[in-house]
């Protein structure tokens, strides 16, 4: 009987072990809390930055469908899931990049990780659906 709680009691230290590790791994790759090493725009400071400087990459991490559906114009598309550290992308890492996507959840991930990759002027501005301003489908 003494074996069976001692067993018991090892399999419950080691689901709580394992819960905490994921939960640990998952904010450290889906733009959790941690660190924030991006800025984080309006839709209207974003507005000013691509007017005020046309060499801006602006970047949509939607799906290529979402983004043939509407997008920005001058915008970029590179899906959330395309950008990997271990990919190289055709930006300076110096470049000034202003993310987003539908909601804002997948551009704050990229955003994260491009930082994490050693991007420097990375700035999310959220989801298409807050951008009050012009979108196409050409």
């Amino acid at each position: 009987m003494k074996q069976f709680f001692l067993l018991a009691a090892l399999i419950c230290f080691g689901m709580v072990a394992l819960k905490l590790y994921t939960a640990r791994m998952r904010s450290n790759f889906s733009g959790g809390e941690p660190e924030k090493n991006s800025a984080r725009l309006s839709a209207e400071e974003a507005k000013e930055r691509l007017e005020a400087n046309p060499a801006v990459i602006l970047l949509d991490v939607r799906s290529q469908e979402e983004y043939d559906g509407g997008h920005i114009p001058g915008a970029v598309c590179l899906p959330n899931e395309d950008i990997q550290a271990d990919l190289p992308l055709p930006f300076d890492k110096d470049a000034e990049i202003l993310v987003y996507c539908r909601s804002g959840r997948r551009s704050a991930e990229a955003a994260e990780k491009l930082a994490a990759m050693g991007y420097t002027g990375v700035a999310d501005f959220g989801g298409i659906q807050d951008w009050p301003y012009e979108i196409t489908a050409e």
